[in-house]
């Protein structure tokens, strides 16, 4: 026959043991927390930092299907997809030129000097603890248009690639026209 006193113990034992498993589970989470507080950030610079890098490698691409296009005559007509995972691209028709714009973690350049690199404008702004990096490509010797038109086309971060036509008008100076699908 059990005794009170050996009963008691059991529960005793069997309390600890969920108190000692709660305990450490809180440790493990606080753990990760500390952790996640101090990856997360530079994780989300690492990958703001390739989006930039990224994008100027699409810019120089697009750069050099227009120049294509344009040296093949009038009714060239060329295809190029263009991924934006995190930013917005313009096609700035009314100015002549392409813009990208991130606001993001990483500080790309000295923030306030702006710099060129690969015949792009290229500018930091610091916000707090953000930055917003611009990148842009100013065509003087070209007349841009979206779809025929003199507007602004605006393309805003998306899970998929949009499909970028750009055909040759003819015209002094040369029309090239965006067509996105």
């Amino acid at each position: 026959m059990i005794c009170i006193k050996e009963v008691a113990m059991l529960i005793k034992k069997k309390g600890q043991v969920w108190i000692e498993t709660v305990t450490y589970t809180l440790v493990a989470f606080v753990l990760i927390g500390l952790v996640l507080a101090f990856a997360k950030p530079k994780i989300e610079e690492s990958q703001d930092k390739a989006i930039i890098e990224q994008t100027i490698k699409m810019m120089k691409q697009m750069d050099a299907t227009m120049q294509e296009v344009t040296e093949e005559g009038i009714g060239n007509k060329r295809k190029i997809e263009f991924n934006i995972k995190k930013g917005e691209f313009t096609i700035n028709a009314s100015t002549n030129t392409l813009i990208f714009k991130l606001e993001g973690k990483h500080m790309f350049s000295e923030p306030g000097k702006p710099h060129e690199e690969a015949g792009l404008k290229i500018s930091t702004i610091q916000y707090g603890k953000e930055y917003h990096v611009t990148l842009e490509k100013s065509y003087t010797d070209l007349n841009l248009t979206y779809i025929d038109n003199k507007e602004d086309k605006k393309l805003p971060k998306a899970t998929t690639a949009y499909t970028i036509f750009i055909t040759n008008k003819g015209g002094s100076p040369t029309t090239v026209d965006f067509e996105v699908i």
